[in-house]
């Protein structure tokens, strides 16, 4: 069974900037519309959601050459509990070519940083 780690840290700032640049138009790109409806378009935590993305990605480790469209990972509000991983499409393709039947998430955010850990088995 293999182990994958994924970490990504990123700064709300940006996140911000994205949506003050490119509107809806970004929020469409990288997010689902839950995703944006649970963040209430709160750049902190959609931050939080972007590095959970990115730190799935590393754990994805797809090729070069293979498109994973950020909408493809989501992450699940599972109040009260921690919130979940669901991958879409080629996301969960390649969860399953690799092998990785389990993903679990850590995130936090504080102040204008949001850091992600996924550990994939």
């Amino acid at each position: 069974m293999p182990l994958r780690v994924g970490i990504d840290l990123v700064r709300a700032a940006s996140i911000a900037a994205s949506i003050e640049e490119h509107g809806d138009a970004y929020l469409d790109r990288v997010f689902t519309p839950q995703e944006v409806a649970d963040c209430r378009r709160d750049p902190l935590r959609l931050a939080a959601r972007f590095a959970a993305k990115e730190a799935t990605m590393k754990v994805l480790q797809p090729s070069p050459d293979t498109a994973v469209p950020w909408p493809s990972i989501e992450i699940v509000r599972n109040a009260p509990a921690a919130p979940s991983i669901r991958l879409h499409g080629p996301a969960a393709a390649l969860a399953e070519a690799a092998g990785l039947s389990d993903l679990q998430l850590s995130f936090t955010h504080e102040d204008e940083y949001a850091a992600a850990v996924v550990v994939g088995t």
